[in-house]
């Protein structure tokens, strides 16, 4: 082997999930310390996942460890899966000291430092819930004109997002996505979306995707059914996804489309039309008729290891 040759450990993760290939994939690489954003990149291209981690040393003393996220085309701020992913296995592997019945300690990323919560019984998480920024609601599109189009790029007709009577809205838990209400769960799973359009949607709008959601579920215990396209940030439809999870469940309690208490706990159901099912666990905390947190967890599970070498 070349001397220069660098070696990295890696790990794979299926988050939102307690069977393997289910959920949404993750790649957790240690021991990236010293590499160039370009390298970082590279190889988030090359295992070509919607999000690949990077766990390296924190910068804030009071953070277990700071991630940075990369698509296979950019880094992003902030991310869900990839958050409880990385915590998952560093817990796994023992680089993160597990207590039971709970491990608390802080994340940091590239937009502040938050709690993480590992839920531990004889060893093993069980369950792994992060805590999301303040969520930011960040417009509603109004216009009968602006509601055919968000309609047209995904091929729905406009009665099936307006006859829901909940608006289509901005919202963002760090990570700002399109909340779109669907009538049917028919509708939801036959949306073939038109890429190009959806990109020039996002970029007039301010967000990274659009989360399509539908309180008809095919799971009884599930609360919503949902869909993400994300084609601006390189993927065109995650299986499951945390962050805009977390900006959903703020558009549910504050549009009233869930029963709502001290603490609203909803059960989002995604990954059905990719073959990758996922159960995602939403927390809403509010006081004073204001929502004051946004809680987003599940189950995880490691289903491969590895090394990168080049």
């Amino acid at each position: 082997m070349n001397p220069e040759t660098r070696v990295l450990s890696f790990y794979q993760a299926d988050v939102f999930t307690d069977q393997p290939f289910g959920g949404n994939p993750v790649a957790v690489v240690l021991g990236a310390t010293g590499l160039r954003d370009q390298e970082l990149q590279q190889i988030a291209r090359e295992v070509n996942l919607s999000e690949t981690v990077f766990a390296l040393p924190p910068t804030d003393p009071t953070a277990a460890a700071k991630i940075r996220i990369f698509t296979p085309t950019q880094e992003i701020p902030f991310a869900g899966h990839p958050v409880l992913g990385t915590f998952y296995v560093l817990g796994k592997l023992g680089n993160l000291p597990l207590k039971e019945p709970v491990t608390r300690v802080l994340y940091e990323c590239n937009i502040g430092v938050f709690p993480i919560e590992l839920y531990v019984r004889n060893g093993e998480t069980h369950r792994v819930i992060m805590s999301q920024p303040k969520p930011q609601f960040l417009g509603v599109v109004e216009s009968v004109k602006d509601l055919f189009e968000v309609a047209t790029v995904l091929r729905l007709s406009k009665e099936q997002i307006t006859g829901t009577k909940f608006p289509v809205e901005m919202v963002s838990t760090g990570l700002p996505v399109m909340i779109v209400p669907v009538r049917t769960l028919t509708a939801v799973r036959s949306i073939v979306p038109d890429i190009m359009a959806i990109n020039d949607l996002c970029a007039r709008y301010g967000v990274n995707g659009i989360m399509v959601f539908t309180t008809i579920t095919v799971e009884e215990m599930s609360s919503v059914h949902t869909r993400m396209f994300a084609p601006p940030i390189g993927v065109t439809e995650d299986p499951a996804t945390g962050s805009a999870s977390g900006a959903l469940g703020a558009y549910l309690v504050q549009n009233g489309v869930v029963e709502v208490g001290p603490t609203t706990e909803i059960v989002a159901e995604q990954g059905y039309e990719v073959d990758r099912p996922s159960r995602i666990l939403i927390q809403v905390e509010s006081d004073d008729d204001a929502i004051q947190q946004v809680k987003v967890g599940g189950q995880v599970v490691m289903v491969m290891e590895g090394r990168l070498i080049y």
